[in-house]
This record gives structure tokens, C-alpha cells and sequence, in this order.
């Protein structure tokens, strides 16, 4: 089994600090299922490529359990495919760069770089849709190519296993960790004893992305070999860090008496009506407003509302009630799903102010280049009018899990910026009776997609 980290950052062979495995010497290092052999096929200031063959010992992996046991014991894929032996192989060779520690280059650490993984032969349990449908939310560009059961006997076809890439400017750690908890869930299998430790270590090794990921509950059964109690506790655990993102009781309270929160539905719906179209995706539903709004109307073929938080989609579903025509979906609109692609128009109601600053990018490649809905109205409070909040402290934000909030003209560069990227115009609209000063209380953009 062979997996390569490749890079194109000027001067490539900086990858020899973050792996903490120098670019001139090939070196080796003994497992308990085998050896690890850890080299350089090429070494260049404009690329630089580092190559990890796993060499797994069948014989050793049959006597480490029990002792030499029937032939047919011996015999398996184990040591040819990437698998959880791939995941240790990383924990243990390269479990320095995999922390994101460089002590060298800790900027560079730190850093997005270009980088490229291949992975050959790796096993996948439900194909190549698999792959993609695990990487592709995290930003990567996925390539998998399926190899043949035998390259001598084309009439036997394909088999489960494939020459995977994966691109992505990310950090080495990001991919590192992903191919560590990705790989053992593709290959649907492990080599090892699954406890509650490897709950921890999930959730550990799964900061930051998984809460969010469309297919976490897969990853987790997969991960934690179909232990049902194990998953049900790590997804208990996800739910408990993940935060709805909602304006929350405190904002609601702030902007009752001017009834800000029917002000934005009524505007956000007579967009969605003005702009024709059939299917809608409501990204950040919370509990269901909207899409209860909508449905009643009974303009649209189909609705999905998705949010990050199930206790809010739990609440939505409720209120929904047996409504037809509605769909609810757990998910974070900072990865990239391509099942929500194809929709007429989508609304993002008081959502982008709760998103961390530099997770806007992300945002923005899911909502405008993944999914790419014809029409996309989105409102966001305008900083100016909070002066008029009588009871709001000056210099404070209307929620306390507001990231950050918008004046008018920072909105209008975001939004200019995101037309020039994505291919869309904006129609800025104010939401609210304004003030002749410090304008709306609410500031909606309506993107439509130019082609």
C-alpha cells in the first residue's frame, strides 16, 4: 500500500519540516503489524513529494492474536489495501505533523498549502460516490479510479478498490487527520479492538469538521465498527458542542417591539415568490419559520430546510407538523454538499453573522459554487441602526453568538465580492422602517446567478 503527500509550495522541500522526516534520507520503521518504509521519490524546490509504503506482514498478523492458526487465516487484502493499518502507520510515523506541530515552521504549519494525496490501492465499500461524498464537503478535489481484480484477467472486472486523489490548499495536519478517521471508514472495517477510547479519539481527531459534516453519522458507525451505543454517544457528544445557528431568544426580545422578525419573513417570502421559483432550500432553518410560512403558501414543489443543530430541526419538524412537500436536513453550511445543488432559489435568514470571519470562504463555496441556487436572499443585521436599541450596551452585538455584525458598507463589499467570485449580481434591500442616518435594521441581499 502506497500513499504520497505531494506539494507545489515555493520551496517544496519545506515539507521535509512539517513531516519532521528529512528529504535526503529514507528510513524505516518496524510495527506490530509490519514495517513502514518512509522516503523521498522526488525532492525539488517547485515540487516535492513524500511516500509512505506500508508493508504489512500476513504471518504476523495471524501469530500476534492467537498463534499460527488454518491457512485460510493467512490469506486476505489486509496487507495490500490502505486500511485502519494506514491510520496507525500515520498515528505512529508521522504523529508530529499530524498534531500540526513544527517547531521550525510553525507559520508554515498554520498555513493553507497546495497539497496532494494518492492513495494506491485504497478499499471503499460503496464506491467512488463514497469518496467524494466524504472529501467533498471538506473542500477537496476528489479523483477515484477503480482498479481492476486482476490486470491480466480483464473479464473478472472491477473490484472495491481504487486509486484515490484528493487536492485541496489546506494544513498538512487538516488532511492528515481526515485521511486518519476517513480511510478505516471507507474501508468499513478495522484490525483492532473498538472501545469507548475510540470514542474520545474521534471526537478528538474530529474537531472542527465533523459536528457539521452531511454524512457524520455514517462516519461514525463506520469508525466505531457498527457499535451502536459507541455511535449514539459520539453523535450525543457532536450535538452537545455543535450551536444552533439561530438568533436566539435575547435578539428575538431586542427586536420585538419593532416585529423585526415577521419583517424579515414577509420580505424573504415575497422574494422567493417575486423570483418564481418551485424549490427552495432554507440553509439555517432553526425551528421551521419559514419553511412553515412557505409551505402554507402552497407555491413550492419542494422545500428543504437544513440546519446544524438537530434539537432546532427536532423543534422544526414539529412545528412542520404532516405538512407535504418539506424535507429536513442535518447539516453545516460551511461544507460543501452537492445533494443540495439544483435548487431554484435558497434563503439564509440572520445565519451569516454567527459564522466565524474565517470561515466565510467555506460559506461562500457552498452556498455560491456547490449548491449554486438560481436566486439566493439573504439578510444579516446592519450594525449602524444597533444605536437605536435603547436597551443594547454601545459596541455590543444584538446576540451573543454573533461572530460579527455588518455595517452597510462592509455588506455591500461582501456581497460585491461575492457576485465578482461566483457569478451572481445583488440587489441590496433594507428590511424595516429606516432610519434617515443609520438606515435599516435589517439588510437583505438578493443574489441572482448570472448563467
Amino acid at each position: 500500500m502506497l500513499l504520497t503527500l505531494s506539494t507545489t509550495h515555493r520551496p517544496a522541500t519545506d515539507l521535509g519540516f512539517l513531516l519532521h522526516k528529512h528529504p535526503d534520507r529514507a528510513q524505516q520503521e518496524s510495527l506490530s503489524f509490519g514495517t513502514a518504509h518512509l522516503f523521498y521519490p522526488d525532492a525539488g524546490e517547485e515540487r516535492c513529494t513524500f511516500a509512505l509504503l506500508l508493508e504489512v506482514d500476513p504471518v504476523a498478523l495471524v501469530r500476534g492474536r492467537d498463534g499460527a492458526g488454518p491457512l485460510d487465516q493467512y490469506v486476505s487484502d489486509r496487507p495490500y489495501v490502505a486500511s485502519s493499518f494506514l491510520s496507525v502507520a500515520l498515528s505512529r510515523t508521522l504523529g508530529t505533523a499530524l498534531a500540526g506541530r513544527c517547531a521550525q515552521r510553525p507559520g508554515l504549519a498554520a498555513s493553507n498549502l497546495p497539497l496532494e494525496a494518492r492513495i494506491v490501492p485504497l478499499s471503499c465499500r460503496g464506491g467512488a460516490d463514497i469518496v467524494r461524498r466524504l472529501f467533498d464537503p471538506l473542500g477537496y478535489e476528489v479523483g477515484a479510479e477503480p482498479l481492476p481484480l486482476d490486470p491480466l484477467h480483464p473479464e473478472w472486472g472491477l473490484g472495491c478498490l481504487y486509486a484515490v486523489t484528493l487536492r485541496a490548499d489546506c494544513r498538512l495536519a487538516d488532511l492528515l487527520t481526515h485521511l486518519a478517521v476517513l480511510v478505516p471508514v471507507l474501508d468499513d472495517a478495522k484490525h483492532y479492538y473498538v472501545g469507548a477510547d475510540e470514542v474520545e479519539k474521534l471526537l478528538r481527531r474530529g474537531e472542527g469538521w465533523l459536528a457539521g459534516h452531511p454524512d457524520r453519522d455514517l462516519i461514525a458507525r463506520r469508525y466505531l465498527r457498527h457499535q451502536h451505543g459507541l455511535a449514539a454517544a459520539a453523535l450525543l457528544r457532536l450535538d452537545a458542542d455543535e450551536a444552533p445557528v439561530r438568533a436566539g431568544d435575547d435578539e428575538d426580545a431586542l427586536e420585538a417591539p419593532i416585529r423585526l422578525n415577521d419583517l424579515r419573513l414577509d420580505a424573504v417570502a415575497a422574494e422567493l415568490e417575486a423570483c418564481g421559483a418551485a424549490t427552495v432550500l432554507d440553509l439555517g432553518c432553526g425551528e421551521g419559520r419559514l419553511l412553515r410560512r412557505l409551505a402554507d403558501q402552497g407555491r413550492y414543489a419542494s422545500l428543504v430546510g437544513v440546519d446544524a443543530s438537530p434539537v432546532a430541526l427536532e423543534r422544526a419538524g414539529r412545528r412542520l407538523g404532516a405538512r407535504t412537500g418539506v424535507r429536513l436536513r442535518q447539516g453545516a453550511l460551511t461544507y460543501r454538499d452537492r445533494r443540495l445543488a439544483g435548487f431554484d432559489a435558497a434563503a439564509v435568514v440572520e445565519v451569516v453573522e454567527h459564522i466565524d470571519p474565517e470561515r466565510l470562504p467555506a460559506f461562500e463555496e457552498a452556498v455560491f459554487r456547490t449548491a449554486r441556487p438560481g436566486t439566493v436572499v439573504l439578510t444579516t443585521p446592519n450594525r449602524d441602526y444597533n444605536g437605536r436599541f435603547a436597551t443594547l450596551a454601545a459596541g455590543t452585538m444584538r446576540h451573543p453568538d454573533h461572530r460579527f455584525e455588518w455595517s452597510r458598507d462592509e455588506f455591500r463589499a461582501w456581497a460585491d465580492g461575492v457576485c465578482a467570485r461566483f457569478g451572481y449580481t445583488v440587489r441590496l434591500s433594507p428590511v424595516g422602517e429606516p432610519d434617515p442616518v443609520l438606515g435599516p435594521p435589517t439588510q437583505m441581499g438578493v443574489f441572482t446567478r448570472c448563467s
